[in-house]
């Protein structure tokens, strides 16, 4: 027999609606498909895999909501507006936005290019601002909603080799707490989650080495999964974290302690 309380609280988003950035496969996909089954309808952009994205919407509408894939740069803040404005529309709000969209480009200092920089930055920071800025005079108006900005512990302690991504963390963490600061009077919460090593693409190319010095500086002794980030990034949006902001919850199995 189902736990009729476990039924409930995975219903406690029914009929809001979520945009989640970069969610056609990964942490992304994880987070938009757990915000599903409990009750949302999902928007998500891509940038390059119809049939990922196409998989991603069968897996959120199987669980009886409503789902809609967008291919777009979260660069290009005309297109993220034109997003944002098309969800609305079609969902009939904007309740939370989880920017999650990200890429790396490692290579230390000397060797990197302005191209490795820009790029990092318009992705991972710049991206998030877009959304941001895209979807804040919806919430303020409604006197409702919830951002996530999907961080790092490169953003916390940095890391050699990431000058770009861990600035564009850094910057994620500072954009965070300024918005939480002058959105919060009017009922709108921003929070992020600095993560660690997480089972993705991203960590899969690491050399058995570099895999055995990480794994030897996390406490629980394990590369976090989709899984160990998913719920996080849902309870951040939900009710239950109505006096939360401008929080910075790390999901790293103590990595930066």
């Amino acid at each position: 027999m189902a736990d009729s309380n476990n039924e409930g609280r995975l219903k406690d988003l029914a009929g809001k609606s979520v945009i989640v950035t970069g969610a056609s496969r990964g942490i992304g996909r994880a987070i938009a498909v757990e915000a599903a089954r409990h009750g949302a309808n999902v928007a998500f952009n891509y940038l390059k895999s119809e049939q990922q994205a196409g998989e991603v919407c069968s897996q959120i509408e199987a669980l009886g909501v409503r789902a809609a894939a967008f291919k777009l740069d979260v660069g290009d803040l005309k297109g993220v507006r034109e997003m944002v404005s098309a969800v609305k529309k079609e969902f009939g709000a904007v309740d939370a936005v989880i920017n999650n969209a990200g890429l790396t480009r490692d290579k230390l200092l000397m060797a990197m290019t302005e191209e490795d920089w820009s790029e990092v930055i318009r992705t991972n920071l710049t991206g998030a601002f877009n959304f941001a800025r895209a979807a804040i005079f919806t919430m303020m108006k409604a006197k409702h909603g919830a951002i996530v900005n999907v961080t790092s512990v490169s953003g916390l302690a940095g890391m050699a080799g990431q000058v770009n991504y861990s600035a564009a963390k850094a910057g994620l963490i500072g954009m965070t707490k300024a918005m939480a600061k002058e959105v919060g009077r009017m009922a709108v919460r921003v929070n992020a989650l600095a993560l660690g090593f997480i089972e993705t693409d991203m960590t899969a190319v690491l050399a058995a080495e570099h895999r055995t010095a990480a794994l030897n500086l996390i406490p629980l002794g394990r590369f976090g999964t989709v899984q160990d980030v998913a719920p996080t990034a849902i309870f951040l949006i939900s009710d239950a974290a109505a006096y939360i902001t401008g929080a910075v919850i790390q999901v790293d199995g103590g990595l930066a302690m």
